[in-house]
């Protein structure tokens, strides 16, 4: 038997956490319907001064999908949510599945280019926008006449709410459109519409959800209702969060961590779930300490961020109990300099667009270990009912501790890409997953992420894995970001460049990092260059981005 089946891990679970569970609910509408009843006027929504409870939801949600269906959406149509953290999302989600739909979850810092893509690729036939991303961008997407798209419901960022803070609504007014329908009129308009609701099967598909391109042109992952049902419970029962508790969406929510951690996980438990349109650190600092959150899921760049916001002190954090990082692994040192300013240890969560979050978690309550050798953090162990291959070129085990690619099968693992067959042949034969990710499993059972397969560094003929320098630059006091890619280099093919960023009031040279760095690790590792910039480019979600990296050579 091979040692990834035995499950070494098992003993690592608190005690009374199931090693296996059979869902409460098989797609979204029944799991968000059950919420509905368990409490309909508990709060669903928490955005800045304004309350959404779950009756509310449900009746907006409602009169949404009959305005779609009156204007020709049909069963098995898309609608495409080009919005940032704010009711609108979830409203139109459930809009979507209530009207025998799927979503299309489009990150709203894309332009012109990027949502006439995924518009197109998607066949998108209806739009759920920002008023403002619709004038400014949308609208002369949708005027070239090469998507499907008839129908456009607009939104202001400014609705649901009084108090319209400055520091996220300066300048902005609401933009009326008279080519599309207003989304609060549209739900006067079709409020106390009865609907005859569909049963969707755990196969039928939920949500299309980009891949981040960052590796390439980007892919729509068909997340299915029985994906997105399963990891809502998956985190649910690995965190313990209880009914009432709030979830603080840091994420954004086109994103799978958003989508599954805040709004899926929300609805499944039942909890709120507070927003704040986007993501910036001293007005999600000040949502903190009004609505005092008890859990968060977030890239560890936005954790960092909200931990050096002007006046934050562990204090503030005090009603955090649960804090997952997710996007990117974390550095050891960095995660202990968190821990000092947020008051609450940060545990590791590790998943891809195509696992609708989820296949790998640190148990609440345990530190992750730290592997002597690469000095990596470990990403955790393998999440209920989920099965994690080490493997090699050829597609075979390696033996335990040794480094290959991540191979997931499970339930929350997507059945393909939309429209690309041979794709999806390439990446998840026989329904398991080659993610790219290279790591290894050690003899505990704990699991050690490396870095992206394609991001591997030959410097002389030795294999240099970018993770692991970024790890010893985040030991540097002054290091605040950190990121190395492989440049040419004519003696050595290829030798290590490292971009940082520093803390404020950092006094360093390039010259004494890579002193810093020539001291803990071998000759052919350590940086031979070094450049300091202001902020690493980065995704929406927190990523870094190496390819942008890799164009400023």
């Amino acid at each position: 038997m091979s040692a990834y089946s035995e499950r070494p891990w098992l003993p690592l679970y608190s005690e009374g956490l199931p090693s296996d569970i059979v869902p409460n609910y098989t797609n979204g509408l029944d799991l968000f319907l059950a919420a509905v009843a368990s409490g309909p006027d508990d709060a669903a929504i928490i955005y800045f001064d304004t309350t959404l409870t779950f009756r509310q939801l449900d009746e907006s949600s409602t009169a949404l999908a009959a305005g779609l269906i009156a204007n020709g959406f049909g069963p098995g149509e898309r609608l495409a949510l080009y919005v940032q953290n704010n009711p609108a999302f979830v409203i139109g989600l459930i809009a979507a599945w209530k009207a025998a739909g799927a979503a299309v979850a489009i990150n709203p810092m894309n332009k012109g280019r990027e949502v006439t893509s995924l518009l197109q690729d998607s066949g998108a036939t209806a739009l759920l926008a920002l008023d403002d991303l619709y004038a400014s961008v949308a609208r002369e997407v949708i005027a070239t006449g090469t998507t499907d798209v008839h129908t456009v419901v607009t939104v202001s960022a400014l609705d649901g709410q009084t108090r319209d803070d400055p520091r996220l609504f300066a300048g902005v007014e609401r933009v009326p459109d008279e080519g599309t329908l207003d989304l609060t009129a549209l739900i006067k308009e079709y409020s106390g519409t009865e609907l005859t609701l569909p049963s969707p099967g755990p196969d039928d598909l939920a949500i299309l959800t980009y891949t981040s391109g960052t590796t390439g042109v980007p892919k729509g992952a068909m997340n299915s209702h029985g994906n997105l049902a399963f990891n809502a419970q998956t985190y649910r029962d690995w965190t313990g969060l209880r009914p009432g508790e709030p979830v603080l969406g840091i994420a954004p929510l086109f994103h799978i961590t958003g989508l599954v951690g805040h709004v899926m996980f929300a609805l499944l438990t039942p909890s709120p779930l507070v927003l704040t349109h986007r993501f910036q650190a001293d007005v999600m600092l000040d949502s903190i300490r009004e609505h005092k959150p008890v859990l968060t899921i977030g890239a560890i760049t936005a954790l960092v961020a909200l931990a050096g916001a002007d006046g934050a002190k562990p204090d503030d954090f005090a009603s955090l109990r649960i804090i997952y990082s997710g996007g990117a692994p974390i550095a050891p040192a960095l995660g202990d300099r968190l821990q000092k300013t947020l008051g609450h240890y940060i545990h590791n969560v590790y998943g891809l667009t195509e696992t609708s979050s989820p296949t790998h978690a640190v148990p609440l309550g345990t530190k992750a270990p730290v592997d002597p050798t690469s000095g990596a953090l470990s990403v955790g162990v393998p999440v209920f009912n989920t099965f994690v291959r080490v493997i090699d070129e050829e597609g075979n085990d390696v033996p335990v501790g040794e480094i290959g690619e991540f191979a997931t099968s499970g339930p929350q693992v997507v059945a393909g890409y939309w429209g690309k067959p041979e794709a999806t042949a390439e990446s998840i034969p026989g329904g398991e997953l080659r993610t790219g990710d290279v790591g290894f499993m050690n003899s505990d059972g704990w699991y050690f992420l490396v870095d992206r397969k394609k991001d591997m560094i030959n410097a002389s003929g030795y294999k240099v894995w970018p993770r692991e320098v970024e790890d010893v630059l985040y030991g540097h006091p002054s290091v605040r970001e950190a990121a190395v890619i492989g440049v040419p280099d004519e003696y050595r093919g290829e030798t290590v460049k490292a971009f940082v960023s520093f803390e404020p009031g950092a006094a360093v040279t390039e010259e004494e990092l890579i002193s810093f760095c020539k001291e803990q690790m071998a000759a052919y590792k350590y940086p031979r260059q070094i450049k300091i910039i202001d902020e690493l480019p980065k995704t929406v979600t927190g990523k870094i981005l190496r390819r942008e990296l890799r164009n400023q050579q």
